[in-house]
This record gives structure tokens, sequence and C-alpha cells, in this order.
């Protein structure tokens, strides 16, 4: 398609062409020929010369139409804007970041998801042990702004490169610390991780935006949140198969320690993967939005007034309100798992585990489920809403069977709460893109991951004291009240969708209503321009 401002006579100061083809002895006096000067005399001919009628190709980027006379694309991006094209190696970009992300996270809950094994093996408390878990939340508030600024001033390779090397390293210090003193060496290691941790959670909605076309956006996010929903479920799955609740602490040594080992060579063979795998971005834009996106960015953009902007958006605070609540209560749950359930279920470490793989899988079915959807229906604040109160609900009946005393109706109840509740999390991150473009996705996915490891750590601490005071249900109920808080708020969230209304305002489309208004009228110019010519 032609991607071609209609109105560019007005703006270069090229004149009028249907004088000339009057004036022009060669011009044809076919009835098929038609007076507009936009619409070419022969399918392959444009009369414009700057612009060509052949779909595949393209006018030069600097007359790209840009709605609101947005200024012209950078030098930094050579490639042809007004080509919209996917790339095949998008799949590869995206599935690949899904594996390292779902590494990184499978070291996040590995301690928790067996959390009675380590606390006898190192000799520490439970709190001690849930730390290990919660410095993933506290190391991603204050390092947020400075991986997002340098997500946007090195790209996305680079990002990905920083991410999976410290993904790798952390795997490698943790095989140091297989001894009962060692402590301080695992919480080192935990802490490494937590750091690339920053590096890989605001990437999905980037991603996505960058390496897929309009009708793929939501899904590709789903599929790159899916990996880190993957390795939370291989978290609860295999520390409890690959380390038994056994006495000796030599033999559970010997287990901690393989599990470390396989943990840290596939990290290793992933950050390789990356290094020879992983691109910044595309040859050409994928849609319509991207486009306009490479031509909105200067190197002189503020990143501090891009923030402001954001939090001066009303909508977008809410949603960051309402996905911290959201996300909080599920990394409370994932970290606490373990510890409710043993309190009612005495020995059912490996059923624990079970339980919590079954919430997370269930949520990775509804992640998928939701972008799919959303690719469809585009009704971003409606699916959103529908979700969170469905999570609600999830989690009150999860709250009023957990103490029933049948692992059967908590497998089942849990599912259900997953299936809502995680399957929330990309929804969140595609709805905050299309409120804030074209501001940068990695900025408005970084807040809404402060707002969620906010949340995650008062959560976590508080719903912790109130289960060792009071047990497991208050403690339920507790986020209860905090969830139906968050589906209240997001009810008054307005669904301003930027990012489609520049995808529908594409020129092409414009151009192709255009033509097909001018053959409608074609019938009558024949016969004006053969009597004049006459």
């Amino acid at each position: 398609m032609v991607n071609e401002d209609p109105s560019q006579q007005e703006h270069d100061g090229t004149p009028a062409q249907e004088p000339a083809l009057r004036a022009d002895p060669s011009a044809s006096i076919h009835p098929s020929v038609s007076v507009h000067p936009s619409v070419s005399a022969h399918p392959s001919v444009s009369i414009h010369p700057s612009v060509s009628a052949y779909p595949s190709s393209s006018a030069h980027p600097s007359t790209l139409a840009q709605p609101g006379g947005l200024a012209n694309p950078s030098s930094s991006c050579p490639e042809d804007l007004s080509v919209i094209k996917v790339s095949r190696r998008r799949w590869v970009v995206v599935l690949l970041f899904s594996f390292y992300s779902m590494c990184n996270a499978f070291q996040w809950i590995q301690y928790g998801s067996i959390n009675n094994i380590f606390m006898k093996f190192y000799g520490v408390s439970a709190f001690a042990i849930d730390w290990l878990s919660m410095c993933y939340m506290l190391t991603y508030i204050p390092l947020l702004l400075p991986v997002a600024w340098l997500l946007e001033k090195f790209g996305l390779r680079t990002i990905a490169l920083t991410g999976s090397a410290l993904n790798c390293l952390g795997a490698w210090v943790k095989l140091g610390s297989v001894k009962p003193h060692l402590f301080p060496v695992t919480v080192l290691g935990q802490v490494i991780c937590s750091v690339a941790q920053v590096f890989i959670l605001g990437m999905p909605s980037r991603i996505a935006s960058v390496w897929f076309g309009a009708d793929e956006v939501s899904t590709a996010c789903s599929i790159a949140v899916f990996g880190n929903q993957l390795g939370i479920a291989v978290g609860f799955l295999v520390p409890p198969v690959l380390v038994p609740n056994i006495e000796d602490r030599d033999k559970l040594a010997h287990h901690i320690g393989i599990m470390f080992y396989i943990v840290a060579g596939v990290a290793a063979l992933l950050f390789i993967l990356v290094i020879i795998v992983f691109r910044e971005k595309p040859k050409h834009p994928p849609s319509r939005a991207q486009s306009l996106s490479y031509a909105l960015a200067s190197p002189d953009a503020s990143y501090l007034s891009s923030i402001v902007r954001l939090f001066k958006n009303l909508n977008f605070v809410l949603l960051v309100i309402t996905y911290g609540l959201n996300a909080g209560a599920f990394y409370a749950l994932s970290t606490l798992l373990n510890r409710m359930v043993i309190l009612h279920y005495p020995g059912e470490e490996v059923n624990a585990g079970r339980i919590g793989l079954t919430i997370v899988i269930a949520g990775m079915l509804g992640a998928v489920i939701s972008g799919i959807w959303l690719d469809r229906s585009k009704t971003y604040k409606e699916t959103t809403l529908v979700v969170y109160i469905m999570t609600v609900v999830g989690m009150v009946v999860y709250t009023l069977t957990l103490n029933l005393g049948y692992l059967w109706v908590v497998f089942i109840t849990a599912g259900t709460m997953g299936f809502f509740m995680t399957g929330y999390l990309p929804l969140g991150f595609e709805f905050a893109v299309e409120l804030t473009y074209p501001e940068s996705e990695g900025i408005s996915s970084g807040l809404l991951n402060v707002s969620a490891q906010v949340f995650g750590i008062i959560f976590t601490i508080s719903q912790g004291q109130i289960i060792d005071n009071y047990g497991t249900m208050p403690g339920n109920i507790f986020l209860c009240v905090f969830l139906t808080l968050g589906a209240a708020l997001t009810a008054f969230i307005r669904a301003d969708l930027r990012r489609q209304k520049a995808n529908k305002e594409a020129p092409e489309n414009k151009l192709q209503e255009e033509e097909e208004e001018e053959e409608s009228n074609a019938s009558k110019a024949p016969t004006t321009v053969s009597e004049e010519h006459l």
C-alpha cells in the first residue's frame, strides 16, 4: 500500500496536476482516465512522481504521514518507516525472552516453595527465607528508573544481555552456598538474580510493540509474560521433588546442590543464546503505531518529563494502583503458599508445590486467552474489569475452602483463582500501553511493576504476621479486602485507547477510501475531459 499523506500537495508546495493533464497532447481521452490528480492512468503508473502504486513500494521516510505535524524520523532510525512489515524473527525473540524470564522467576520462588526445608538446612527463621523472595521486590523499586533509562538509551539488546548475564551470575554464585553456614552466600546470589529481574519484568510490552503487528501485540505480550509465570510454576513443582524433606544435612546439601547446578547450567545456555540470537529491532516497523513512535523519538527528549506526563494521566495512575494491588496479592500468596498449606495439611510439601503449580498454569492459560481476546476485540477496559471481579470471587472461594480438609477442593479453587489473578498480569501491561501511547512501554510497564513490588512487600509481611498470629483465614480475608478495592478503582478507569487510534489513522486506509470515492465519480469524468480536449 502507499503510505503517503493525501494532503502532501499542501505541505510540499507541489502544484496541482490537473492543468498539466489537460494541456498535454499526449494525455489519453480513454474513458478510464480520471481527472483527479491522485489517480493514475494505468494501475502500474502513478501521476505524482514520488508516489508508487505498488503495494511493496514506499514513500521516503520524510514524507511519512504524521498526525499533528510530527517531526521527521531522526537519523538514528535509518529504516524506511513507511514500510509496515513484520519480521519472521519475532517469534524466536519473544520465546527466547520468555525462557530466560522463566529461569529468573524459578530462582525467585525456589526457596519459598520449600520454605520449611531451607529453614532447617540453614538454621534460620521463616521470615529470613521469606526475605529471599521479598528481596526481588525490594531491589526492583530503586533500580526501576535507572534501568528504564538504560532501556531508552541503549535499547532492547543491551538490556536483554545484561538481564540474562546477571541471572546466570546469580545462579552460579548460589553454587557456593550448599553448606549450612553459607546462608549469606545464597543471599548474595539471590540479590544478584533480583537485580537481573529489574532488566526483565518491564520488557514484555516493549518487545511486543517493537517486534509484533497491531493484531499480534496482546498475544505476544501474553507469551512474554507467560515465561515468567511458567518459571514460577516450575519453581513450585521441581524443588519439592529434587529436595526431599530429610533430616541428614549432608544428603540435603547434595540434593540442593543438584538443583543449583541444573539452574546454573540452564541460565548459562540461555545467556549464550541471547548473545547469538537476540536483536535490537526488526528492519521495518511492524505496525503504524510503532512507525509513528519511531518518528516521535528524539535523542533530546527528557526522560523525567515522560514520567511527569505519565503521572498526570489519571487513568494510568488508577491502573498503577489497581495493578499493584492484584500483582502484590499474587506475590504474597506465592511466597506464603507453602506455609499456609502445611498448616492445614502437615507433611504435604509436594502437594503444596503442586497447588502453586496449578495456580500458575491456570493463570498462564488465562493470560493467553486474554491476549487472544484483546487482539480480536480491543475491549481493554471491559476485559480488565471482568477479570478483576472474577479474581475477587476466586480469592473469596479459595479462602473459604482452604481449611475444609480436602486437598482436591483446594486444587480446584486455587486453580480457578489463579486463572483470573495471574491472567490479569498481561492485561495490565497492554492496557497501560494503550493509555500512555506514545510514551515508552518500558517506563509504563516499569511503574506498574514498582507498584506490584511495593504492594507485594506490604502484603507479604502483613499477611505473614496475620497468619502467624491469627491463622490463614484472616490473612486471606486481608487480601480479599484490597482486591475488592482494586476492582472498584478499575471501574473508574476511562478506556482512552491511544495506540488503537494511531493504528486506525494509517494513511493507506485514508488513501483507499479516497480512491473508492474517486472511482465512484469516474463515470462522469471521461465526457468532460473529451469535450474540453476536443
